[in-house]
């Protein structure tokens, strides 16, 4: 008998145990850190750094560590949307029979799950991306915007005058997630039997009305909670765009943990920042992988 994964979780003596074991280890494991240290912990900072009163418009608005977790969110999302766009593509690509598609696709995906993304991200944007960006002309776009086209694209990009490093840390982290995202896309489709197929072409479907009707939306149904993992760790690999000067989370928290001094306190709150993002991304998804599961029923 397995148990029942609809079935409220009882929480027990073992629980109870093992949660005072966590804590148990995490206060000695402090205790020492400060023994050994010797650190004057100092959190005056933090405020200052998270929201600001802004006199213009005379209310409270978020301050640079929370722009920097802002531009990190505004960073997954539009890599996540790119990624999956090409990642269906090559995914698709991947599993016809014809063999240019095939080597084109293996042959993205060979390079690019092969290349470590450290030097990924350095070389598509100091030999690709630096040169595509500035003649596509967006600076000047954005310049020319009045006041309401600003708000509105500031919200949805950040500020204006950081387009370009934002363009291009998108594009770099959405070429090397949809590598993974085709990979998955790939298995999905090849997970399908034939039989969907032959009863398909039994009831008279051509063979794009099959893949399109009947195989592509059971694959995307089974490689849901993988993409989810997926874009789980697209936010945590975004750290790496402070390598070229995108000024998200973890770019933002160095300068703050340079200047302030506060090297601990500033990493420790980072840190946290990306755990409760990541987290309530993986809530969010188990809730509607757990919705799909009672639709299908």
């Amino acid at each position: 008998m397995y148990p029942d994964p609809e079935r409220p979780r009882i929480f027990g003596r073992i629980d109870a145990i093992v949660i005072g074991m966590v804590v148990a280890a995490i206060i000695y494991v402090w205790y020492r850190v400060s023994d050994v240290l010797v650190y004057k912990w100092n959190w005056n900072f933090l405020p200052q750094v998270l929201i600001r009163h802004d006199e213009q418009f005379g209310w409270w608005v978020p301050n640079v560590l929370l722009e920097g977790l802002l531009t990190t969110i505004r960073i997954s999302i539009w890599s996540m949307a790119l990624a999956c766009a090409l990642g269906l593509v090559l995914g698709i690509l991947a599993t016809r029979e014809r063999l240019l598609p095939r080597l084109t696709a293996h042959a993205y995906v060979g390079l690019i799950r092969n290349i470590p993304p450290l030097v990924f991200i350095f070389v598509f944007y100091f030999f690709i991306s630096s040169q595509i960006v500035p003649a596509s002309g967006i600076d000047s776009w954005a310049r020319e915007l009045g006041d309401g086209g600003k708000s509105v694209v500031n919200l949805l990009l950040g500020p204006p005058e950081l387009f370009e490093n934002l363009i291009s840390g998108v594009l770099c982290l959405a070429m090397f997630e949809a590598a993974y995202i085709a990979e998955i896309i790939r298995a999905g489709i090849r997970s399908i039997p034939d039989s969907q197929r032959e009863s398909a072409a039994g009831l008279g479907l051509r063979p794009i009305q099959t893949f399109r009707l009947v195989i592509l939306p059971q694959a995307l149904r089974a490689v849901t909670p993988p993409l989810a993992n997926q874009f789980i760790m697209l936010v945590k690999n975004s750290a790496i765009m402070s390598l070229i000067s995108v000024q998200e989370l973890t770019f933002i928290g160095t300068e703050i943990a340079v200047s302030t001094g506060r090297r601990f306190e500033t990493w420790i709150v980072v840190a946290l920042m990306y755990f409760v993002l990541c987290y309530s991304l993986a809530i969010v998804f188990s809730r509607l992988e757990k919705r799909s599961r009672l639709v299908q029923r």
